[in-house]
């Protein structure tokens, strides 16, 4: 098959994207339709409880498992098609791939061999996330989180324009997550494209400038973090007179909640505009705040429940014949 250059415009894209896992026993739809497109420069936060098919659908995008209908594109061709891969997209899966006995240098000089890149990468890329001073020491006693590093200056031995990581933020400290955090921002003012797969739901807020939420194999929101949280900040009021309060709310058409006696909470309406509604009403004020619905509080109200019924695979073993193409810097 004829190898391809990516194009312009979207980085990565899925279209209809789904696998189908059967046993003995079930069959398990671990990815049912799912739609992306991540544009060039883009932080993409890539969010759902454990199960949810965030690992099956990075994986299927980098032609490690075979999708059950759908595809999915990287510059607009599938991975396989790419011309000397390892230039175009780095990729981190896992972060216990290495060999625990060699050093870090070393483990970065054997991928730099096998992607045809000088040994001096290895040193160039190790300086860009930390690990300098770590280079000659064996893997085995490196922490969870410089292994997350090592991970990371192994996807970008090719410079490339695309980043797939998962879970990169787990096994790191809180200077860590901040150095990662500032790291992803400089990747995208180069123009890079970052997907990333976590949890830390706090975290992707502060650098992801778009996120989708996957539940049960299926994407139930994708957007900003302004987009996916607008209009569902609460108005908190505490008021020796309640009942006024609540009055004057529902004549400016607002149906207000009254949780308990001094308390009135009310949506679709700024903070302002209730203390000026309790002023001209003449309502005494005890506390009056907003209450902001982040993207935790949303992450859970659209996956609650994702534990119960049908059990989705954690992990997705790899299928033999589709190892990653061009000496491609993977870590799992």
């Amino acid at each position: 098959m004829a190898q391809a250059r990516p194009t312009s415009g979207p980085m990565i894209e899925t279209h209809d994207l789904q696998r189908t896992f059967r046993t003995r026993k079930s069959v398990v739809e671990a990815v049912r339709g799912v739609d992306l497109t991540v544009g060039t420069g883009e932080i993409f936060g890539f969010l759902g409880p454990n199960g949810a098919g965030k690992t099956t659908t990075l994986r299927m995008i980098l032609g490690l498992i075979h999708p059950t209908a759908g595809n999915s594109t990287i510059g607009g061709v599938p991975y396989k098609q790419l011309h000397n891969p390892t230039t175009v997209v780095g990729a981190a899966l896992e972060a216990s791939s290495f060999h625990p006995a060699r050093t870090g240098r070393n483990h970065l000089r054997i991928l730099c061999a096998a992607a045809h890149l000088p040994d001096q990468r290895a040193d160039e890329v190790l300086d860009l996330v930390g690990l300098h001073d770590a280079a000659r020491r064996k893997v085995r006693g490196y922490s969870m989180g410089m292994r997350q590093r090592l991970g990371l200056a192994a996807t970008l031995l090719g410079n490339p324009r695309i980043l797939v990581l998962d879970e990169p933020a787990n096994g790191l400290d809180p200077e860590g997550i901040r150095w990662l955090r500032g790291f992803f921002r400089h990747l995208a003012g180069e123009g890079r494209t970052v997907l990333v797969s976590s949890h830390l739901l706090n975290e992707v807020e502060e650098f992801a400038d778009r996120v989708v939420i996957l539940n049960r194999g299926q994407l139930v929101r994708q957007g900003s973090i302004s987009e996916l949280t607008a209009g569902t900040d609460t108005v908190l009021v505490r008021s020796p007179q309640p009942a006024a309060l609540v009055e004057a709310l529902r004549q400016a058409g607002v149906q207000p909640e009254q949780p308990d006696a001094n308390t009135v909470r009310a949506r679709g309406i700024e903070m302002e505009h209730v203390g000026h509604l309790a002023f001209t009403a003449g309502v005494e004020l005890h506390e009056l705040r907003t209450e902001r619905f982040d993207l935790e509080e949303l992450f859970f109200t659209l996956t609650e429940g994702a534990y119960s019924g049908q059990a989705m695979p954690q992990q997705v073993p790899p299928q033999p014949g589709l190892p990653p193409q061009g000496g491609a810097p993977w870590s799992g």
